[in-house]
Protein backbone atom coordinates (compact mmCIF):
# COMPACT_ATOMS: atom_id res chain seq x y z
CA UNK A 1 0.00 0.00 0.00
CA UNK A 2 1.09 3.53 -0.63
CA UNK A 3 1.05 6.04 2.15
CA UNK A 4 -0.11 9.58 2.71
CA UNK A 5 1.92 11.48 5.18
CA UNK A 6 0.33 13.77 7.27
CA UNK A 7 3.27 15.58 9.04
CA UNK A 8 2.70 18.99 6.75
CA UNK A 9 -0.52 19.29 9.07
CA UNK A 10 -0.49 22.53 11.50
CA UNK A 11 -0.83 21.41 14.62
CA UNK A 12 -3.25 23.56 17.49
CA UNK A 13 -1.67 24.36 21.10
CA UNK A 14 -4.10 22.42 23.44
CA UNK A 15 -7.38 21.94 24.58
CA UNK A 16 -9.10 22.51 28.27
CA UNK A 17 -11.37 21.50 30.00
CA UNK A 18 -12.92 22.42 33.63
CA UNK A 19 -16.21 21.25 35.92
CA UNK A 20 -17.18 22.90 39.23
CA UNK A 21 -19.91 21.73 41.77
CA UNK A 22 -19.74 18.23 41.11
CA UNK A 23 -19.14 14.91 42.53
CA UNK A 24 -17.26 13.01 40.01
CA UNK A 25 -15.43 16.12 38.45
CA UNK A 26 -12.38 13.92 37.98
CA UNK A 27 -13.97 11.43 35.54
CA UNK A 28 -16.20 13.78 33.52
CA UNK A 29 -13.28 15.75 32.97
CA UNK A 30 -11.24 12.70 31.62
CA UNK A 31 -14.45 11.91 28.94
CA UNK A 32 -14.52 15.63 28.80
CA UNK A 33 -10.67 15.57 27.44
CA UNK A 34 -11.46 12.49 25.20
CA UNK A 35 -13.49 14.77 23.34
CA UNK A 36 -11.02 17.11 22.85
CA UNK A 37 -8.09 14.79 22.01
CA UNK A 38 -7.62 15.85 18.14
CA UNK A 39 -6.84 19.42 20.09
CA UNK A 40 -3.21 18.31 21.44
CA UNK A 41 -1.75 14.16 21.20
CA UNK A 42 1.47 15.38 23.05
CA UNK A 43 0.23 14.91 27.15
CA UNK A 44 -2.40 15.22 29.40
CA UNK A 45 -3.28 16.24 32.82
CA UNK A 46 -5.80 16.34 35.20
CA UNK A 47 -6.25 18.54 38.30
CA UNK A 48 -8.54 18.23 41.61
CA UNK A 49 -9.14 19.19 45.06
CA UNK A 50 -10.49 17.00 46.87
CA UNK A 51 -11.94 17.27 51.13
CA UNK A 52 -9.63 20.60 51.08
CA UNK A 53 -6.83 18.72 48.98
CA UNK A 54 -5.04 19.42 45.42
CA UNK A 55 -4.33 16.45 43.16
CA UNK A 56 -2.54 16.39 40.39
CA UNK A 57 -2.12 13.59 37.74
CA UNK A 58 -0.11 14.08 34.49
CA UNK A 59 1.71 12.47 31.67
CA UNK A 60 2.98 12.45 28.17
CA UNK A 61 0.84 10.70 25.32
CA UNK A 62 -2.90 10.74 24.93
CA UNK A 63 -5.74 10.52 27.45
CA UNK A 64 -6.05 7.10 27.38
CA UNK A 65 -2.25 6.07 27.77
CA UNK A 66 -1.89 8.92 30.81
CA UNK A 67 -4.95 7.77 32.59
CA UNK A 68 -4.89 3.91 32.28
CA UNK A 69 -3.27 3.05 35.38
CA UNK A 70 -4.92 5.12 37.70
CA UNK A 71 -6.54 3.25 40.91
CA UNK A 72 -10.53 3.14 41.02
CA UNK A 73 -10.89 5.65 43.73
CA UNK A 74 -8.90 8.40 42.01
CA UNK A 75 -12.10 8.49 40.37
CA UNK A 76 -14.69 7.54 42.19
CA UNK A 77 -14.30 9.45 45.37
CA UNK A 78 -15.75 12.51 45.63
CA UNK A 79 -14.77 15.96 44.24
CA UNK A 80 -15.57 19.19 44.28
CA UNK A 81 -13.94 20.30 40.74
CA UNK A 82 -11.17 19.68 38.34
CA UNK A 83 -9.53 21.21 35.43
CA UNK A 84 -7.92 19.08 32.67
CA UNK A 85 -5.81 19.91 29.29
CA UNK A 86 -4.12 17.60 26.49
CA UNK A 87 -1.15 20.04 24.84
CA UNK A 88 0.75 20.32 21.75
CA UNK A 89 3.28 22.51 22.46
CA UNK A 90 4.03 25.92 20.22
CA UNK A 91 5.84 28.00 22.67
CA UNK A 92 7.68 25.54 25.13
CA UNK A 93 9.24 22.00 24.24
CA UNK A 94 8.12 18.67 24.54
CA UNK A 95 8.38 17.34 28.24
CA UNK A 96 6.62 16.44 31.02
CA UNK A 97 7.62 19.92 32.74
CA UNK A 98 5.75 21.57 30.34
CA UNK A 99 2.49 19.58 30.15
CA UNK A 100 -0.38 21.10 32.16
CA UNK A 101 -2.60 21.87 34.14
CA UNK A 102 0.19 23.85 36.26
CA UNK A 103 -0.46 24.13 39.85
CA UNK A 104 1.75 26.32 42.32
CA UNK A 105 0.63 27.47 45.86
CA UNK A 106 0.48 30.43 47.37
CA UNK A 107 0.90 30.57 51.22
CA UNK A 108 -2.75 28.75 52.41
CA UNK A 109 -4.12 28.42 48.63
CA UNK A 110 -3.07 26.65 45.68
CA UNK A 111 -3.64 27.42 41.89
CA UNK A 112 -3.77 25.15 39.34
CA UNK A 113 -3.83 26.24 35.62
CA UNK A 114 -4.85 24.86 32.33
CA UNK A 115 -3.89 27.52 29.29
CA UNK A 116 -4.87 27.39 25.43
CA UNK A 117 -3.16 29.62 23.38
CA UNK A 118 -0.04 31.67 22.97
CA UNK A 119 1.40 34.89 24.24
CA UNK A 120 3.29 37.55 22.21
CA UNK A 121 5.09 38.52 25.21
CA UNK A 122 5.85 35.74 26.80
CA UNK A 123 9.71 35.60 26.39
CA UNK A 124 9.78 39.35 27.39
CA UNK A 125 8.01 38.46 30.83
CA UNK A 126 10.22 35.40 31.18
CA UNK A 127 12.95 37.23 30.80
CA UNK A 128 12.33 39.81 33.74
CA UNK A 129 10.69 37.13 35.97
CA UNK A 130 14.64 35.86 35.42
CA UNK A 131 16.39 39.01 36.40
CA UNK A 132 13.99 39.70 39.55
CA UNK A 133 15.50 35.70 40.40
CA UNK A 134 12.22 33.77 39.35
CA UNK A 135 13.31 29.90 39.54
CA UNK A 136 11.00 28.49 36.02
CA UNK A 137 10.67 24.79 35.83
CA UNK A 138 9.43 24.78 31.79
CA UNK A 139 9.39 26.74 29.15
CA UNK A 140 5.58 27.57 28.87
CA UNK A 141 3.51 30.74 28.85
CA UNK A 142 1.41 28.96 31.50
CA UNK A 143 4.38 29.16 34.10
CA UNK A 144 4.90 32.66 33.14
CA UNK A 145 1.11 33.88 34.16
CA UNK A 146 1.23 31.69 37.29
CA UNK A 147 4.63 33.44 38.22
CA UNK A 148 3.04 37.10 37.39
CA UNK A 149 -0.23 36.16 39.40
CA UNK A 150 2.06 35.11 42.40
CA UNK A 151 4.11 37.98 42.82
CA UNK A 152 0.91 40.03 42.41
CA UNK A 153 -0.53 37.65 45.85
CA UNK A 154 2.91 38.31 47.62
CA UNK A 155 2.13 41.81 47.40
CA UNK A 156 -0.97 41.34 49.17
CA UNK A 157 -3.75 40.33 46.29
CA UNK A 158 -6.13 36.97 46.49
CA UNK A 159 -6.08 34.56 44.21
CA UNK A 160 -8.35 35.58 41.91
CA UNK A 161 -7.31 39.13 41.57
CA UNK A 162 -4.03 38.26 41.83
CA UNK A 163 -4.84 36.15 38.38
CA UNK A 164 -6.98 38.97 36.80
CA UNK A 165 -3.79 41.34 37.26
CA UNK A 166 -1.30 39.04 35.73
CA UNK A 167 -4.01 38.39 32.77
CA UNK A 168 -3.71 42.31 32.19
CA UNK A 169 0.01 42.30 32.15
CA UNK A 170 0.18 39.40 29.14
CA UNK A 171 -0.47 40.13 24.93
CA UNK A 172 -1.77 37.17 22.71
CA UNK A 173 -4.12 34.51 22.81
CA UNK A 174 -5.40 33.21 26.12
CA UNK A 175 -8.64 31.31 26.97
CA UNK A 176 -7.88 29.65 30.38
CA UNK A 177 -9.58 27.96 33.16
CA UNK A 178 -8.08 27.80 36.60
CA UNK A 179 -9.00 26.20 40.16
CA UNK A 180 -8.07 27.16 43.76
CA UNK A 181 -9.96 26.55 47.09
CA UNK A 182 -12.09 29.86 46.43
CA UNK A 183 -13.53 28.14 43.20
CA UNK A 184 -13.20 27.99 39.41
CA UNK A 185 -12.59 30.66 36.82
CA UNK A 186 -12.63 30.92 33.10
CA UNK A 187 -11.15 33.62 31.25
CA UNK A 188 -10.33 34.98 27.51
CA UNK A 189 -8.59 37.17 26.23
CA UNK A 190 -9.81 40.48 25.11
CA UNK A 191 -9.40 39.19 21.36
CA UNK A 192 -11.15 36.08 21.66
CA UNK A 193 -8.24 34.36 19.67
CA UNK A 194 -9.40 30.83 20.98
CA UNK A 195 -12.53 29.17 21.60
CA UNK A 196 -14.03 28.79 24.95
CA UNK A 197 -17.65 27.50 25.82
CA UNK A 198 -19.79 27.50 29.11
CA UNK A 199 -22.02 24.72 29.98
CA UNK A 200 -24.25 23.22 32.45
CA UNK A 201 -25.04 19.30 33.81
CA UNK A 202 -27.86 19.71 36.40
CA UNK A 203 -25.88 22.14 39.58
CA UNK A 204 -22.75 21.78 37.63
CA UNK A 205 -20.95 24.49 35.90
CA UNK A 206 -18.67 23.49 32.53
CA UNK A 207 -16.13 25.12 30.54
CA UNK A 208 -14.33 23.70 27.74
CA UNK A 209 -12.46 24.11 24.50
CA UNK A 210 -15.46 23.22 22.18
CA UNK A 211 -18.57 22.28 22.45
CA UNK A 212 -18.10 18.75 21.96
CA UNK A 213 -16.35 18.03 24.96
CA UNK A 214 -20.30 19.46 26.65
CA UNK A 215 -22.16 16.47 24.38
CA UNK A 216 -19.69 13.79 25.63
CA UNK A 217 -20.64 14.00 29.04
CA UNK A 218 -24.20 15.06 28.44
CA UNK A 219 -23.86 18.78 29.73
CA UNK A 220 -26.00 21.50 27.34
CA UNK A 221 -24.61 24.45 26.02
CA UNK A 222 -25.33 27.87 27.61
CA UNK A 223 -23.26 30.31 25.91
CA UNK A 224 -19.58 31.05 24.94
CA UNK A 225 -17.29 33.14 27.35
CA UNK A 226 -16.94 36.41 25.70
CA UNK A 227 -13.55 37.52 24.90
CA UNK A 228 -12.17 40.07 27.98
CA UNK A 229 -14.62 38.17 30.34
CA UNK A 230 -13.42 36.78 33.57
CA UNK A 231 -16.00 34.03 35.22
CA UNK A 232 -15.75 32.99 38.80
CA UNK A 233 -17.63 29.82 40.13
CA UNK A 234 -17.57 29.47 43.95
CA UNK A 235 -17.90 26.42 45.97
CA UNK A 236 -21.66 27.10 46.19
CA UNK A 237 -22.61 27.27 42.54
CA UNK A 238 -22.58 31.02 42.18
CA UNK A 239 -21.45 32.56 39.31
CA UNK A 240 -19.82 36.06 38.75
CA UNK A 241 -18.66 37.43 35.93
CA UNK A 242 -17.34 40.85 34.92
CA UNK A 243 -15.60 42.34 31.74
CA UNK A 244 -12.01 42.96 32.93
CA UNK A 245 -10.27 43.54 29.71
CA UNK A 246 -11.05 45.52 26.38
CA UNK A 247 -9.93 45.75 22.98
CA UNK A 248 -10.67 47.33 19.95
CA UNK A 249 -11.91 44.12 17.87
CA UNK A 250 -12.64 40.70 17.90
CA UNK A 251 -10.33 38.27 16.49
CA UNK A 252 -11.03 34.60 16.64
CA UNK A 253 -9.14 31.96 14.52
CA UNK A 254 -10.67 31.42 11.10
CA UNK A 255 -8.18 28.38 11.00
CA UNK A 256 -10.49 26.97 13.87
CA UNK A 257 -14.00 26.99 11.73
CA UNK A 258 -11.05 25.88 8.45
CA UNK A 259 -9.44 22.83 9.94
CA UNK A 260 -8.83 22.66 13.42
CA UNK A 261 -12.03 22.24 15.78
CA UNK A 262 -14.22 18.90 15.00
CA UNK A 263 -17.19 19.18 12.75
CA UNK A 264 -20.01 18.29 15.19
CA UNK A 265 -19.53 20.58 17.66
CA UNK A 266 -19.89 24.93 17.59
CA UNK A 267 -16.87 27.13 17.70
CA UNK A 268 -17.73 31.29 17.86
CA UNK A 269 -21.41 30.57 18.20
CA UNK A 270 -20.60 28.61 14.07
CA UNK A 271 -21.54 25.17 12.99
CA UNK A 272 -18.38 23.72 12.24
CA UNK A 273 -20.28 21.09 9.76
CA UNK A 274 -21.95 23.85 7.87
CA UNK A 275 -19.33 26.06 7.43
CA UNK A 276 -17.16 23.43 5.88
CA UNK A 277 -19.59 22.66 3.60
CA UNK A 278 -20.16 26.59 2.54
CA UNK A 279 -16.20 26.72 1.92
CA UNK A 280 -16.49 23.62 -0.55
CA UNK A 281 -19.63 25.43 -2.08
CA UNK A 282 -17.97 28.96 -2.40
CA UNK A 283 -14.44 26.89 -3.67
CA UNK A 284 -16.81 25.36 -6.52
CA UNK A 285 -18.52 28.68 -7.22
CA UNK A 286 -14.95 30.43 -7.40
CA UNK A 287 -12.97 27.97 -8.87
CA UNK A 288 -14.59 25.23 -11.27
CA UNK A 289 -13.01 22.08 -12.49
CA UNK A 290 -14.04 19.65 -15.24
CA UNK A 291 -13.76 16.69 -13.22
CA UNK A 292 -14.77 12.87 -13.15
CA UNK A 293 -15.25 13.05 -9.21
CA UNK A 294 -14.45 15.05 -6.29
CA UNK A 295 -12.62 12.98 -3.15
CA UNK A 296 -11.41 14.66 -0.03
CA UNK A 297 -8.06 14.21 1.89
CA UNK A 298 -9.58 12.42 5.03
CA UNK A 299 -10.48 13.28 7.22
CA UNK A 300 -10.47 17.55 7.55
CA UNK A 301 -11.32 17.94 3.60
CA UNK A 302 -14.72 15.80 3.98
CA UNK A 303 -17.20 18.30 4.32
CA UNK A 304 -15.65 21.05 2.21
CA UNK A 305 -15.75 18.35 -0.35
CA UNK A 306 -19.86 17.38 0.38
CA UNK A 307 -20.02 21.29 -0.05
CA UNK A 308 -18.38 21.45 -3.34
CA UNK A 309 -19.83 18.36 -4.50
CA UNK A 310 -23.27 19.86 -3.77
CA UNK A 311 -22.74 22.81 -5.90
CA UNK A 312 -20.98 21.80 -8.62
CA UNK A 313 -23.28 18.74 -9.12
CA UNK A 314 -19.97 16.61 -10.01
CA UNK A 315 -20.38 13.11 -7.91
CA UNK A 316 -18.74 12.44 -4.50
CA UNK A 317 -16.09 9.31 -3.79
CA UNK A 318 -14.19 8.30 -0.94
CA UNK A 319 -11.13 7.33 -2.65
CA UNK A 320 -8.40 7.55 -0.06
CA UNK A 321 -9.04 5.00 3.09
CA UNK A 322 -7.53 6.60 6.95
CA UNK A 323 -6.16 4.05 8.69
CA UNK A 324 -7.99 4.99 12.17
CA UNK A 325 -6.30 1.92 14.31
CA UNK A 326 -2.27 3.28 13.55
CA UNK A 327 -2.11 5.65 16.67
CA UNK A 328 0.10 8.77 18.12
CA UNK A 329 0.84 7.91 21.54
CA UNK A 330 3.25 11.56 20.56
CA UNK A 331 3.10 14.18 18.20
CA UNK A 332 6.25 16.14 18.15
CA UNK A 333 6.28 19.70 16.95
CA UNK A 334 9.77 19.34 15.75
CA UNK A 335 11.01 19.26 12.00
CA UNK A 336 12.59 15.40 12.20
CA UNK A 337 9.32 14.26 13.84
CA UNK A 338 7.45 15.42 11.44
CA UNK A 339 9.25 13.27 8.86
CA UNK A 340 9.44 10.58 10.77
CA UNK A 341 7.30 7.28 11.28
CA UNK A 342 4.89 8.91 13.16
CA UNK A 343 2.52 9.47 10.21
CA UNK A 344 -0.76 8.94 9.87
CA UNK A 345 -1.35 6.04 6.65
CA UNK A 346 -3.86 7.16 4.49
CA UNK A 347 -4.13 4.57 1.37
CA UNK A 348 -6.19 4.78 -1.85
CA UNK A 349 -8.55 2.82 -3.47
CA UNK A 350 -7.43 2.41 -7.10
CA UNK A 351 -10.90 1.24 -7.81
CA UNK A 352 -12.02 4.85 -7.69
CA UNK A 353 -8.96 6.63 -8.73
CA UNK A 354 -8.05 4.68 -12.16
CA UNK A 355 -9.06 6.23 -15.63
CA UNK A 356 -10.71 9.43 -14.06
CA UNK A 357 -10.28 13.06 -13.50
CA UNK A 358 -10.31 13.67 -9.72
CA UNK A 359 -10.91 17.03 -8.10
CA UNK A 360 -8.47 16.56 -4.81
CA UNK A 361 -9.94 18.74 -1.95
CA UNK A 362 -7.77 19.32 0.72
CA UNK A 363 -8.68 21.89 4.02
CA UNK A 364 -5.03 23.53 3.82
CA UNK A 365 -1.46 23.57 2.22
CA UNK A 366 1.12 24.23 4.48
CA UNK A 367 4.64 23.13 3.08
CA UNK A 368 3.40 20.82 0.07
CA UNK A 369 5.42 17.85 0.82
CA UNK A 370 2.58 15.68 2.01
CA UNK A 371 0.14 17.28 -1.12
CA UNK A 372 2.99 16.51 -3.31
CA UNK A 373 3.05 12.58 -2.45
CA UNK A 374 -0.70 12.92 -2.31
CA UNK A 375 -0.69 13.65 -5.95
CA UNK A 376 2.13 11.37 -6.76
CA UNK A 377 -0.11 8.03 -5.47
CA UNK A 378 -3.28 9.01 -7.12
CA UNK A 379 -1.37 9.03 -10.07
CA UNK A 380 0.40 5.72 -9.53
CA UNK A 381 -3.15 4.53 -9.25
CA UNK A 382 -4.24 5.10 -12.76
CA UNK A 383 -5.67 8.75 -12.55
CA UNK A 384 -5.96 10.24 -15.97
CA UNK A 385 -5.88 13.74 -14.15
CA UNK A 386 -5.36 15.27 -10.36
CA UNK A 387 -6.77 18.54 -9.88
CA UNK A 388 -6.75 19.95 -6.26
CA UNK A 389 -8.89 22.69 -4.99
CA UNK A 390 -7.93 24.10 -1.33
CA UNK A 391 -10.57 25.26 1.07
CA UNK A 392 -8.49 28.34 2.09
CA UNK A 393 -6.19 30.96 0.96
CA UNK A 394 -2.68 30.21 0.92
CA UNK A 395 -0.70 30.46 4.01
CA UNK A 396 1.70 33.16 3.82
CA UNK A 397 2.29 34.15 7.09
CA UNK A 398 3.22 32.29 10.84
CA UNK A 399 0.59 32.44 13.70
CA UNK A 400 1.76 33.77 17.50
CA UNK A 401 -1.77 32.84 19.13
CA UNK A 402 -1.54 29.02 19.51
CA UNK A 403 -1.13 27.36 15.52
CA UNK A 404 2.60 26.18 15.16
CA UNK A 405 2.90 27.52 11.61
CA UNK A 406 6.00 27.81 10.42
CA UNK A 407 8.16 30.62 9.59
CA UNK A 408 7.91 32.40 6.53
CA UNK A 409 10.50 31.11 4.82
CA UNK A 410 9.12 27.14 5.02
CA UNK A 411 5.72 28.58 3.95
CA UNK A 412 5.29 27.51 0.03
CA UNK A 413 3.15 29.88 -0.64
CA UNK A 414 5.05 32.53 0.31
CA UNK A 415 7.89 31.51 -1.87
CA UNK A 416 6.05 30.36 -4.67
CA UNK A 417 2.92 32.00 -7.35
CA UNK A 418 0.08 29.43 -7.41
CA UNK A 419 1.09 28.26 -11.09
CA UNK A 420 4.41 27.13 -9.76
CA UNK A 421 2.80 25.69 -6.79
CA UNK A 422 0.73 23.59 -9.13
CA UNK A 423 4.12 22.66 -10.70
CA UNK A 424 5.87 21.28 -7.93
CA UNK A 425 2.83 19.31 -6.31
CA UNK A 426 2.43 18.23 -9.71
CA UNK A 427 -1.28 18.73 -10.02
CA UNK A 428 -2.93 19.49 -13.26
CA UNK A 429 -4.47 22.45 -11.91
CA UNK A 430 -4.63 24.01 -8.70
CA UNK A 431 -7.00 26.99 -6.81
CA UNK A 432 -7.22 28.34 -3.14
CA UNK A 433 -10.48 29.65 -1.88
CA UNK A 434 -10.08 33.47 -1.72
CA UNK A 435 -9.99 35.63 1.84
CA UNK A 436 -12.97 37.18 0.90
CA UNK A 437 -14.94 34.17 0.07
CA UNK A 438 -13.65 32.58 3.09
CA UNK A 439 -14.67 35.21 5.61
CA UNK A 440 -18.31 34.98 3.48
CA UNK A 441 -19.04 31.83 5.16
CA UNK A 442 -19.54 32.80 8.74
CA UNK A 443 -22.56 33.76 9.48
CA UNK A 444 -23.48 35.03 13.38
CA UNK A 445 -20.47 37.15 13.37
CA UNK A 446 -18.59 39.98 10.83
CA UNK A 447 -15.56 38.67 8.84
CA UNK A 448 -13.90 42.08 10.76
CA UNK A 449 -14.54 39.38 14.29
CA UNK A 450 -11.63 37.11 13.17
CA UNK A 451 -8.08 36.95 12.95
CA UNK A 452 -6.53 35.81 9.17
CA UNK A 453 -3.22 36.53 9.68
CA UNK A 454 -1.72 33.65 8.71
CA UNK A 455 -3.65 34.66 5.18
CA UNK A 456 -3.11 38.15 5.13
CA UNK A 457 -0.16 38.84 7.52
CA UNK A 458 -2.55 40.91 9.86
CA UNK A 459 -2.06 40.86 13.05
CA UNK A 460 -4.17 41.93 15.48
CA UNK A 461 -1.58 42.10 18.30
CA UNK A 462 1.66 43.02 17.00
CA UNK A 463 4.47 40.38 18.28
CA UNK A 464 6.82 41.18 20.81
CA UNK A 465 10.48 41.96 19.73
CA UNK A 466 11.92 38.84 18.98
CA UNK A 467 8.91 36.96 19.16
CA UNK A 468 9.40 35.28 15.82
CA UNK A 469 12.61 34.08 16.19
CA UNK A 470 11.22 32.56 19.66
CA UNK A 471 8.05 30.86 17.95
CA UNK A 472 10.40 29.38 15.21
CA UNK A 473 13.24 28.13 17.78
CA UNK A 474 10.28 26.17 20.16
CA UNK A 475 8.49 24.52 16.70
CA UNK A 476 11.54 23.47 15.08
CA UNK A 477 14.38 23.10 17.42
Amino acid sequence: MNTFLESDKPKDHCGIFGIANHPQAADLTRLGLYALQHRGQESAGIFLLRNGKCELHKGMGLVADVFRKLPKEWWKTPQSMAIGHVRYSTAGSSSLVNAQPFAVEFDKWYLALAHNGTLTNGGALRNQLKQNGAILQGNTDTEVVLHVAARNHRMGAKPWDALKTALKSVAGAYSIVASCEAGMVAARDPHGFRPLVMGSLDQAVVFASETTALDMIGAKYERDVKPGEFIIVDNNGNIESEMFTFAGRKAHCIFELVYFARPDGLVFEESVYEVRKALGRKLAEESPVDADVVMPVPDGGVYAALGFAEASGLPFDLGIMRNHYIGRTFIQPNHEARVSALRIKLNPISEAIKGKRVCLIEDSIVRGNTSRERVRTLRDCGAKEVHMRVSCPPHISPCYYGIDFPNKEELIANNYEIDEIAKLIQVDSLSYLSLSGMLSCVKNSTASDYCHACYSGEYAVKPSLGCEREHVDDVDE
